[in-house]
């Protein structure tokens, strides 16, 4: 393994009725001046915002509140939350939503306490300096963004879909209550199961190092999201197998399983550039990108996929090669996504050849990609011809 340093300080609320005992706690702690984040809605449809806002109302706390953060959460609505914060003296963020809603999250609490344009910090021109706490009701497994620093935002002014991490970010608190998955349409459900996938897939497809535990680890949540996806899909009110998704989206971003390695992450800068001009769902793009990634880059290290194919997949290696091997496990990849009624190409989407050389060039804009493969502007203009 590589030297490394973890440190996680997110509390985690997992499993039922945790809302109705903590979370007035947890607030409190930072203050009684709160902005509340959320979406499109679903969270005042599915009785979440009620129960939210009367237990804020009942242990005194005045909330003033951002609504209709988008799938892919844009600057503008970003710039909005800073402006609350700063009007209003917010003292606390709560999020409630998914991974969306949090990252929003995530870049107001930054901004609100930095003396610039947020936008620089995604650009790598400025470091952030501190930021607002933070705390989060997730009602969508998919990103992990519950319990890490990290966040993805859009400028939609100027096409880019860029992200940003920092130590002052980690959610102080997060919920995670099965329950509030229960209602989540059904593709929406399906782009959450590709993205913690891909998360898997971009650690495990790290910098070669021996690193015997965090691969097993890596595999054992990839075998469990292949095994409760279709149970949740099928019967959405299944507790357990929500509950499962939950932890796993958690667990394949929270940093536990990457400890000691350099994952990939080429897909997902490929995959921003195309929902940075299209505006079309992360998971989505990543079911997309993934498997036309592998084609392109399997002869870098067969045994790698080999692995995912006997490990994972349990394909019987007897008398197969490596690249055979590999072959089978990007085909079972493909066929996942497709069971799950996932996107298959870009034409899925509308999307042609008009602004590939585009995207292509933005992937690189901070220099080559990848680390199981460094990729330059070819390489990621040869894979979105893949995805066609």
């Amino acid at each position: 393994m590589q030297p490394f340093r973890f440190h996680n300080p997110t509390v985690l609320y997992y499993g039922r009725d945790q809302i109705e005992q903590h979370l007035a706690e947890e607030v409190t702690k930072y203050g009684t001046r709160v902005l509340l984040v959320y979406g499109g809605g679903s969270i005042k449809r599915n009785g979440l915002y009620d129960k939210v806002t009367g237990i804020l109302r009942g242990a005194g706390v005045t909330w003033w509140e951002l609504a209709g953060v988008e799938p892919n959460p844009r600057l503008t609505t970003v710039q909005k939350g800073i402006d609350l914060c700063r009007a209003h003296d917010i003292q606390l963020i709560l999020a409630v939503g998914g991974g969306s809603v949090l990252d929003c999250g995530k870049a107001i609490a930054m901004g609100a306490v930095f003396d610039g344009n947020v936008w620089d910090i995604y650009l790598k021109k400025a470091k952030p300096t501190g930021a607002l706490p933070l705390g989060t009701i997730l009602t969508l497994a998919a990103t992990g963004s519950e319990m890490n620093a990290g966040g993805v935002i859009t400028n939609w002014e100027t096409k880019e879909k860029i992200g940003a991490s920092s130590p002052y970010t980690f959610p102080k608190f997060s919920f995670c209550d099965p329950v509030n998955t229960f209602t989540v349409p059904r593709d929406q459900t399906v782009y959450g199961v590709c993205d913690m996938l891909a998360h898997c897939f971009e650690h495990y497809f790290h910098a070669k190092t021996h690193a015997p535990l965090q691969v097993r680890l890596i595999e054992s949540v990839m075998q469990t999201i292949l095994e409760y996806a279709p149970k949740a899909l099928e019967r959405p009110d299944d507790y357990d197998a929500r509950e499962t998704l939950m932890y796993c989206s958690t667990m394949a971003l929270n940093g536990m399983i990457s400890m000691g390695i350099q994952g990939d992450w080429a897909c997902h800068a490929i995959e921003h550039e195309i929902s940075a001009i299209y505006d079309i769902p992360h998971g989505g793009g990543l079911a997309i990108v993934f498997p036309n990634w592998m084609d392109y880059v399997v002869d870098t290290d067969p045994s790698r996929f080999a692995r995912l194919a006997t490990e994972v997949f349990r394909i019987d290696p007897q008398g197969r090669s490596d690249r055979d091997l590999a072959q089978a496990a990007i085909a079972r990849v493909r066929a996942f996504f497709r069971s799950i009624g996932a996107p298959q190409r870009l034409a899925d989407y509308g999307i042609g050849e008009e602004n590939l050389e585009r995207m292509a060039a933005q992937a690189v804009r901070f220099g080559p990609i990848g680390r199981f493969r460094r990729l330059e502007k070819d390489d990621v203009l040869a894979i979105l011809r893949r995805c066609l």
